[in-house]
């Protein structure tokens, strides 16, 4: 459904895409995972028509975004990452605006929006500069699919708005996958990562790994240690130090630690080191990775 060859595009002296060439099935909820400064953004306004690339070429179900983009436009929904709808106009001023830019109706498509619109229709009548973020960004999906796109394009539709509207809107995301919507989403959170059918994790502007959300976490090679302290500040400055340590990082209270060499014998030197060095309360146990630990190992390959 979206096919991307070799795209190219720079600002200046920043390569904000390099050389990135990606497929998205029909009907799959595609995740892009990475970073603020990654090249989710370049990608995305460019499968929105708004960018043109430096170079290679990308179509949406056949139809180039640069050639045909006025056919594009029609048939994609685009939720841009800055909310961008009138806070001066109400709720239902700009769904009906919306509407009415694609030839479309807010009556004839209604059944399509009615999932996510419902529950924030009792504010209709409400300015759109009033509402919270998780109001805005319903409405914001509502506007993208009140025209039936066949293709909805999400910038980090999530970001700045609490955990439950989070988890909220990803049920929705599954609702609209159901009718068959091909959906390209970015994110710069792990855990939404797992509610993809597959991701492309992106940095510097290239695609590092691209698998089920399952297939990345089963390529990790070694094991992934977990250690806690009372002094979690001089533990990973240790660990940092220490000589066969591959990775080390804080995750919530804990560390996650991936060493180079990792067999029974390493991890008692590693512990007996920690403990003359003045940590004698470290608590270690391995742990099987996530997604987050699998793209910082990739970054620090």
């Amino acid at each position: 459904m979206i096919e991307v060859n070799h795209i190219s595009k720079r600002y200046g002296a920043v390569q904000a895409l390099n050389d990135v060439s990606l497929r998205i099935r029909r009907a799959e909820l595609f995740g892009l995972i990475g970073p603020d400064g990654a090249g989710k953004t370049s990608l995305m306004r460019i499968l929105a028509t708004l960018l043109l690339p430096d170079g290679g070429s990308a179509a949406i179900n056949g139809v180039d975004v640069v050639k045909s983009y006025r056919a594009i436009r029609s048939s994609i929904g685009y939720m841009p990452g800055r909310f961008s709808l009138y806070q001066d106009l109400t709720m239902e001023e700009n769904l009906r605006f919306f509407a009415t830019i694609f030839n479309a109706s807010v009556e004839k498509n209604y059944d399509l929006i009615r999932p996510i619109y419902s529950q924030i229709e009792p504010f209709k009548k409400r300015r759109v500069g009033a509402l919270s973020g998780g109001m805005k960004q319903k409405l914001a999906l509502s506007c993208a699919l009140i025209h039936r796109p066949s293709t909805l394009i999400l910038d980090e539709p999530t970001t700045g708005v609490d955990a439950v509207s989070r988890q909220e809107f990803w049920q929705m995301l599954q609702t609209l996958k159901s009718q068959g919507i091909t959906m390209l989403v970015s994110t710069p959170y792990m855990d939404e990562a797992a509610m993809c059918d597959r991701i492309s994790f992106i940095h510097n502007g290239c695609l590092l790994q691209t698998d089920t959300p399952e297939g990345i976490v089963q390529r990790y090679s070694g094991n992934l240690y977990q250690l806690k302290s009372g002094d979690m500040y001089g533990l990973v400055t240790l660990l940092r130090a220490y000589p066969n340590t591959a990775s080390c990082f804080t995750f919530g209270e804990f560390l996650h630690l991936q060493m180079r060499a990792d067999g029974e014998k390493e991890v008692n030197d590693m512990m007996q080191y920690i403990v003359n060095h003045g940590v004698t309360d470290a608590v270690l146990r391995k742990i099987p990775p996530s997604i987050e630990d699998c793209f910082i190992k990739l970054l620090s390959a």
